[in-house]
């Protein structure tokens, strides 16, 4: 078993403040750091933490960004093989954390451009399993990387996607604010949730998931239609929450678990990854998840 994550990779410019500056003004931060993250790269991370086997196709740049993001994959466990190099420099994201724990972000592609429609192609003709894409990456690779296999689309940035994507996908996973920009339904009860659903099974998606944050996510699709509670924790910072939760949600699903108690695990993974600072280094262990799905059973 394994997972096919096609994305973007990113080095995350971290700044910690009180709180977010508003148009025009200045405010001091606390702190400064860098971690490796890119939502493609975080969910591939999160998929090699819980233990799963995991192969990412994306571009980094000859810089020495690319090499510590590159890096970084390895010792999460996740086959680097088709990761190109790129003369573009790597991709990096500027991100602010306030002291609510919530964080707004501005990526610049950079070498994510360069993902070479072959490579995909290619890798993908040899893949069977779950392929896991992301919309930080062109829309042509999200278009070649729809036809293949079991295809979950996790829409982030949001963005209108063709209908030859939407037709072909096994599962979608939208936050609240990307439900909204897909549908032009917001998410804020049972009945719109499932108007929202019902908006996407029409354009061709299978299964639709919603985040819904802390309150955990709402499933349509063959098994029916339900919400899955979230987790009460303590959270700290909330970026790659939803990167967590995808490439835990691919895992379970990979594994033939059911909708069902593959939403309750990877809510249990983002809800986890919320409890600590960082892209890549807030990813829980399988031990970790499996301990708090299990304490809330009790």
């Amino acid at each position: 078993m394994s997972i096919l994550v096609v994305g973007s990779a990113n080095m995350d410019l971290v700044l910690r403040t009180v709180k977010f500056p508003e148009p025009g003004e200045t405010v001091l931060g606390r702190d400064f750091s860098t971690h490796p993250g890119g939502k493609g790269a975080n969910q591939a991370v999160a998929i090699g933490r819980l233990g799963g086997e995991v192969y990412f196709v994306g571009s980094v740049g000859n810089d020495a960004f690319g090499s510590a993001l590159l890096e970084s994959l390895r010792l999460c466990g996740v086959n680097t093989d088709a990761v190109g190099r790129s003369p573009l420099p790597t991709g990096c994201a500027m991100i602010m954390v306030n002291d609510q724990a919530q964080n707004m972000i501005a990526v610049a592609p950079g070498a994510n451009e360069g993902i070479r429609l072959e490579v995909v192609r290619e890798v993908g003709s040899r893949h069977t399993g779950i392929v896991l894409v992301q919309l930080e990456v062109p829309l042509a690779i999200v278009e070649e990387a729809s036809r293949l296999g079991r295809v979950i689309v996790n829409p982030a940035p949001a963005c209108t996607l063709p209908s030859a994507v939407l037709e072909n996908l096994f599962a979608i996973t939208p936050n609240e604010a990307e439900t909204a920009a897909l549908t032009g339904i917001s998410p804020v009860d049972e009945a719109s949730c499932q108007m929202a659903g019902d908006f996407l099974h029409d354009s061709g998606v299978k299964n639709v998931v919603m985040t819904l944050g802390e309150r955990g996510c709402w499933y349509s699709g063959p098994e029916g239609a339900f919400h899955v509670p979230g987790f009460i924790v303590e959270s700290v910072d909330t970026t790659a929450a939803g990167d967590a939760f995808n490439g835990a949600l691919a895992l379970a699903l990979d594994e033939g678990h059911t909708w069902k108690e593959a939403l309750r695990f990877a809510n249990a993974v983002g809800a986890l990854s919320t409890t600590r600072h960082g892209a890549q280094e807030s990813m829980p262990t399988r031990q970790e998840a499996t301990a708090l799905v299990e304490l809330s059973t009790h």
